[in-house]
């Protein structure tokens, strides 16, 4: 069987005056820096097959925030398959989570590409609570299905 890249992630939602809003992070890195559209992404990561996903959803989310995921009944988001053929699977959890503690993790890549020179540059650049439309405006596209979902579910 051929590998396939898996992702889990846990998206954290609250409800407010202003509707029910989501949290989501910008993609760090030289790729994703002057992109605002399509830059988003629920907090994720990728997972192998000897590790539970909900586990990996929730290890992820520490990783990438540097907050720990917050206790909550999951609701199930299901699936979906990004452009570049990730597989990502996603929870739910309501909850609420103060962003000032909010430290990402990084990762080190050859940049610029072919100057043989390594730079570390954070998995989320930034992270926001978004109203439902925002964050359908700005998430990667096969990810919002996963906001589609949970608006059918509160």
């Amino acid at each position: 069987m051929a590998y396939k890249k898996q992702s889990a992630g846990l998206l954290l939602f609250r409800r407010s005056a202003a509707g029910t809003e989501v949290l989501l992070g910008h993609m760090g890195g030289p790729f994703w820096a002057r992109r605002d559209a399509g830059a988003w992404t629920v907090p994720k990561g990728e997972y192998e097959d000897d590790e539970e996903p909900w586990a990996a959803a929730r290890r992820e989310f520490r990783e990438e925030l540097g907050l720990a995921p917050p206790d909550g009944t999951p609701v199930p988001l299901g699936d979906t398959v990004q452009s570049g053929g990730k597989h990502v699977t996603v929870w739910a959890v309501e909850g609420d989570l103060d962003l000032d503690g909010f430290v990402p993790g990084t990762f080190t890549m050859e940049w610029p590409k072919g100057s043989g020179r390594m730079a570390e540059f954070p998995e989320l650049d930034r992270a926001a609570w978004l109203g439902l439309d925002a964050g359908r405006a700005l998430v990667v596209r096969a990810q919002a299905v996963f906001l589609d979902r949970l608006a059918e579910h509160v």
